[in-house]
């Protein structure tokens, strides 16, 4: 019986199996192996079991990670392919992010039945969406109209969408691109106006600390734009202790040598928001990210925070 090379941990949805498949497919190409010499394991997480609540009551962010970080740390996979926008910024002793796949488009995606437009919704239309970053975001651009939870994969939600439940809902392009399923798109939102969550559009790599035949067989399908790039996002999250509970934007642009960044918080009304931008050397990009978050939360003042909890 052949023995597998690399077992590869993912949830269950559509989305999260194109990009376990990305990273075999990469990882083939890298190592000329083939299918067979990988199997995909899907764990079930407490964030897909739960879809009556949003997540912020519940958990956060560590609900759709726990489970296969689990499976993780006791053997039963080497590796685990996440959303990046989905990992909490602490992670489980004795498991790390290994590896970031080149970023896909960042930008959200509107989906609209009631306009092909957000700024052209009618007055009081219904926008369905279970971040409360895009919450936020569309309270704070449409304060007009009533946004409500929106729980789902990206096949229910958009079932919800067509059945008329809501009159519009925001996803992420990249996730939409991996699918296959950009025609559903009937706006891309500029990340000026709408700036997207801290890791959006890229898939990382979670394994062991010390694994080093599997640290060595993700090198060469690592991209270091990304992670630069991650690691100044991440940094302003863990500032400003980020989570599903906590609406906040980040982006970080590499170019050449530098990087720049953009963050953005929100009060969940979006009625009250603090910006922040910062560049510099792209080998201090966590730093940037860090000192970013500490300078805009020292700004907003406690009493900001308050709404957040």
């Amino acid at each position: 019986m052949q023995t597998r090379v690399l077992k590869i941990g993912t949830r269950g949805s559509e989305l999260a199996l194109a990009q376990a498949r990305e990273t075999r497919a990469r990882l083939m190409a890298a190592h000329r192996l083939q299918e067979d010499d990988f199997e995909i394991v899907v764990i079930s997480t407490s964030g897909d079991r739960i879809q009556d609540r949003p997540l912020s009551e519940v958990g956060g962010k560590g609900l759709f990670t726990k489970e296969i970080e689990e499976a993780l740390l006791t053997g039963g996979i080497d590796i685990a392919v996440h959303s990046s926008k989905d990992m909490p910024t602490a992670l489980p002793e004795g498991l790390e992010l290994s590896c970031f796949l080149e970023r896909e488009d960042v930008r959200d995606a509107f989906i609209g039945r009631a306009a092909a437009k957000l700024e052209e919704l009618p007055e009081r239309a219904v926008v369905g969406s279970s971040s409360l970053r895009r919450q936020a975001l569309i309270r704070r651009l449409r304060p007009d109209v009533e946004v409500v939870m929106f729980r789902g994969n990206v096949q229910t939600r958009l079932r919800k969408l067509n059945e008329g439940q809501v009159g519009a809902t925001l996803l992420a392009n990249a996730g939409l691109r991996r699918l296959g399923m950009a025609e559903v798109i009937t706006e891309l939102l500029p990340v000026d106006r709408f700036p997207p969550a801290p890791g959006q559009g890229a898939i990382c790599i979670e394994s062991r600390i010390g694994d080093t035949r599997v640290r060595d067989m993700l090198a060469p399908i690592g991209h270091g734009e990304t992670e630069a790039a991650l690691s100044c996002e991440r940094a302003f999250l863990a500032a400003l202790d980020g989570s599903c509970r906590t609406p906040i934007a980040g982006h970080a642009r590499v170019e050449g040598d530098r990087i720049a960044f953009s963050g953005m918080i929100l009060t969940p009304d979006g009625a009250e928001v603090h910006e922040i931008e910062a560049d510099g050397g792209i080998s201090d990009a966590a730093s940037i990210g860090g000192r970013a978050g500490e300078t805009v939360r020292a700004r907003a003042g406690t009493t900001f925070f308050d709404s957040w909890t």
